[in-house]
């Protein structure tokens, strides 16, 4: 199997799990990876993300004698670096080509044969100008701010790579529709029923959850709107952190609600979400579209949130109307304050055994369509034929 080395721009984030999650499952299904980082992050994270970065190469540690090196011994494909590097207008030529190099230069000395990216942003790029100086192949996947709010170099990048990957199907249509000959494949991101278990109880904590940075296109201003429509005995804890938790909680002021109508809980590990996500009424996704463009595109929050029986409420917006049914939760148009609140009501007002049975088919839906193992299996798949 081909050795993959994934180029990574900033790792390892907190709220972006699904980059080692992949990683490892990649690993699982039998490829060697090879974590190659261009800027290691030093702040909050999963522990498990943590000894992976403790295993990567930085581009730090490459020297430029060993961009030299790998320099004097091209590959048959090493014009098109050339031509990318020269066709991008994002990053300066010869930082990008240097840095490249030194990728270039990791990844042959490891032996990769394949190099993917997570993001269509800087890491993508790089990537690029390493495997064609090396003759491996390469791709990349997107995720939201780096395709809709923040692309950059984008066509150029798509008729660049040998293949990529889309988080759903809405994006793999836009890819398509902005270089018609890309290969562009859809996967979502997926999360471990293992780790994420339904609690065996008759009743739950009788509490809305949601989880996710405090940032305009989670929705969270529209959740608290909905939240003034509502009787004061609906409460919603809210798991994260983010630049709008000021905006947020003088929101919550003006709106009146009551101290406890809403928990502010911050950032919390997976172990945490496992543990005591299963306990909630239902988890609500308001998600939507930012001003800027910013988009989630295939939250794995909910599919988490699923594989521990949890009905969800969401919006008809990108991948997350590809995950929710009408047997697993319910869905609104986003950015439908008035909708939303109707449906946190609708919730509550289901009996407990229709919420239990609406959260056991949410379960069996994320098995049987968004394990990390299928993900693995597609993705490896596309690279092995690339």
């Amino acid at each position: 199997m081909k050795v993959i080395g994934y180029v990574l721009a900033d790792f390892p984030a907190l709220s972006e799990t699904f980059v080692g999650n992949e990683m490892r499952a990649m690993a699982d299904r039998g490829h060697r990876v090879v974590p190659i980082i261009m800027h290691r992050l030093n702040g909050l994270a999963q522990p498990e993300d943590v000894r992976l970065a403790d295993q990567a190469t930085t581009l730090g540690m490459a020297r430029v004698s060993q961009a030299i090196a790998a320099a004097l011994r091209p590959a048959v494909s090493a014009p098109r670096a050339l031509t990318f590097v020269a066709r991008q207008k994002r990053l300066g030529r010869l930082s990008l080509l240097l840095n490249g190099l030194k990728i270039a230069a990791v990844a042959r000395r490891e032996g990769c044969t394949h190099l993917h990216a997570h993001f269509a942003g800087g890491a993508a790029a790089h990537a690029i100008v390493a495997a064609r100086w090396i003759g491996a192949t390469v791709s990349f996947i997107g995720h939201g701010h780096d395709v809709y709010s923040e692309p950059e170099d984008l066509a150029a990048k798509l008729a660049s790579v040998d293949f990529v990957i889309g988080t759903c199907a809405d994006m793999v249509g836009d890819f398509e529709s902005i270089v018609p000959e890309v290969k562009a494949y859809r996967i979502p991101c997926g999360t471990d029923p293992d780790r994420f278990q339904a609690i065996n109880a008759n009743e739950d904590n009788g509490r809305f959850l949601l989880i996710g940075r405090l940032v305009e296109q989670k929705g969270i201003d529209d959740l608290l709107r909905a939240l003034a429509l509502l009787p004061e005995n609906v409460t919603v804890d809210i798991v994260g952190d983010g630049p709008l938790r000021n905006d947020l909680l003088k929101i919550a002021v003006e709106l009146r609600l009551r101290p406890g109508q809403v928990n502010w809980l911050g950032s919390r590990p997976q172990s945490w979400i496992a543990a005591e996500g299963g306990k909630y009424l239902a988890l609500v996704a308001p998600f939507k579209m930012a001003p800027n463009g910013e988009r989630d595109t295939g939250p794995v929050a909910i599919k988490e949130a699923m594989a521990m029986g949890l009905p969800v409420i969401g919006t008809r917006f990108m991948g997350i109307k590809e995950m929710i049914s009408a047997e697993t939760g319910l869905l609104v148009e986003a950015g439908d304050v008035a909708g939303l609140a109707e449906a946190m009501q609708k919730m509550m007002c289901l009996a407990p055994e229709e919420r239990r049975a609406m959260g056991a088919a949410g379960r069996h839906r994320v098995e049987a369509l968004f394990t990390l193992q299928s993900q693995a299996q597609h993705l490896s798949a596309f690279v092995e034929v690339a």
